[in-house]
């Protein structure tokens, strides 16, 4: 009997992340509705979540790869963010005279440092799971938190929230 509802637990869930599928659609509609003052935190890792409930996705397997998921999401939308900003700084350089330090390369050098913040937090959140499991779904859920955050500053800078 033990035999029969492990094999058919083991039947029911995915044997890989690649059992999964990620939509961004979650993340993306909740940005899409937000209003003109709303900054977006509740967004964050709604793609993540739904990812996992299906079937599988709450395994460590499968919380990686959903985490992982949504943080490229966010990786991309930052990285857009980003090339927007600098070129938009870059901009209003040519109109600034007596500048300590350009705007450009003021974005420039926060999110270089940024960077490393977010990776040794992150790292940090890691090593609080003694080498477990669940040292990489702490990794990738930090990073895709802290990304999302930034990308979302970089937007209230953009719109000139800031």
């Amino acid at each position: 009997m033990r035999l029969t509802i492990l094999f058919a637990a083991l039947i029911a869930a995915p044997a890989t992340a690649a059992d999964l599928s990620f939509d961004p659609a979650p993340t993306d509609r909740c940005l899409a509705a937000l209003s003109d003052d709303a900054q977006g935190y509740d967004c964050i890792g709604r793609a993540a979540t739904a990812c996992m409930e299906q079937s599988g996705g709450d395994t460590t397997i499968g919380m990686g790869f959903c985490l992982d998921a949504e943080l490229d999401l966010w990786d991309d939308k930052l990285n857009g963010a980003y090339q927007v900003l600098r070129a938009d700084l870059a901009a209003q350089d040519s109109d600034r005279t007596n500048a300590a330090i350009s705007l450009s390369d003021g974005a420039r050098d926060m999110q270089r440092a940024w960077i490393g913040f977010r990776d040794a937090r992150c790292s940090f959140e890691a090593a609080q799971w003694h080498g477990g499991t669940g040292a990489s779904p702490a990794f990738l859920g930090c990073a895709m938190q802290m990304t999302a955050e930034q990308t979302l500053y970089l937007w209230s800078v953009l719109q000139g929230a800031r």
